[in-house]
């Protein structure tokens, strides 16, 4: 019903948005053909584009984003007491002494955090060969400095595993990646990427899980670590739980043969989600708000899941958390 409410907010304004997006996802997929021209257009351009056919673009175009996103949310947390959830009450209302702002770094001052994320990663983009769905394995040979013939029939048959560059004095370094000859249709693209998010959120789901096991808890203790969840609390992880992270992203997307302009896309959409997790704010907009009701697990789930560590693993959506919760208390009844 138009003018329901989630809490305290009034979503009569969510139909405008809800239904932009709507209208995009269906005419994407039953018309691809009314977005094929500026895909066409965009990937010519970005295909010849020196930066993108980078070897580490993939990487620095994360960090650009995760930037961008987490500073804004970081402003806006700092701003607006109102929107903070320790701010508010049961009923989504704000207390009358909003609490004080926990301690939280400048962006200059996270230079460090900045390079332990992004070396490990530049080290795998400067040695390893870029393996993408739609490009030949004659393609990605040549991008590692190998001749085709006699390696085609190696990438083809292990594309999931990992293949070092061929490392000579002419071409020390693996410094650019083989892309697909032809764009994606927008049909593909939507349906790319929702099913890389979907198929993350079911693996996240267990990997989340194996980290609140006792054996595991000091890996993942330093991401719990702090005195009210904020968006910069998104990237305070343990370094070998963040590269495991990126790699589980980066292997789902290969899995489903996602085309590199999925994944260009993919990075936007799954850091925006990640920092609106982590946000600890109760924003009208958020993507919990904009999907139907009961759907997603944004950030008043996600903050519940720091508080008390033992329920809410799932990190998007809400569907394993609920059979989880079924089948614990199903349990629980049987034992009592």
């Amino acid at each position: 019903m138009i003018g329901s409410t989630y809490g305290h907010l009034d979503t009569s304004s969510i139909w405008v948005p809800r239904s932009i997006i709507i209208s995009l996802l269906v005419s994407s997929i039953a018309s691809p053909e009314i977005y094929q021209p500026a895909l066409d257009f965009l990937y010519t351009s970005l295909r010849h584009s020196s930066i993108y056919t980078a070897s580490t673009f993939e990487t620095c175009w994360t960090v650009l984003i995760y930037a961008i996103i987490e500073v804004s949310y970081t402003y806006r947390f700092g701003h607006n007491p109102h929107l903070r959830l320790v701010n508010r009450n049961e009923a989504g209302s704000s207390t009358a002494s909003p609490k004080p702002i926990p301690k939280m770094q400048r962006p200059k001052k996270r230079i460090v955090e900045g390079l332990t994320y992004i070396a490990p990663l530049l080290l795998l983009d400067l040695t390893l060969i870029k393996k993408f769905g739609g490009v030949s394995s004659h393609d990605m040979a040549l991008s590692g400095n190998y001749d085709p013939s006699s390696l085609t029939k190696t990438i083809h048959g292990t594309f999931l595993a990992p293949t070092l560059h061929n490392f000579t004095f002419s071409s020390p370094l693996q410094t650019r990646r083989a892309l697909p000859a032809a764009p994606p249709t927008s049909r593909e693209l939507v349906l790319q990427l929702a099913a890389s998010l979907f198929i993350y959120d079911t693996l996240f789901f267990g990997f989340h899980l194996i980290l609140h096991h006792p054996f595991f808890t000091s890996v993942h203790a330093h991401h719990h670590n702090h005195r009210e969840i904020n968006p910069q609390i998104t990237n305070q992880l343990d370094i070998f739980e963040r590269l495991g992270l990126v790699l589980l992203a980066n292997f789902i997307l290969n899995i489903i043969g996602s085309h590199v302009v999925t994944r260009t896309v993919f990075v936007v959409v799954f850091v925006w989600l990640l920092v609106d997790i982590h946000s600890g704010m109760d924003l009208e907009w958020g993507y919990d708000k904009l999907l139907p009701e009961g759907w997603a697990s944004g950030s008043k789930r996600h903050s519940m899941h720091h508080r008390v560590g033992n329920k809410y693993y799932e990190p998007f959506f809400n569907w394993w958390d609920d059979a989880y919760e079924w089948v614990c208390s199903r349990e629980d009844k049987e034992v009592n």
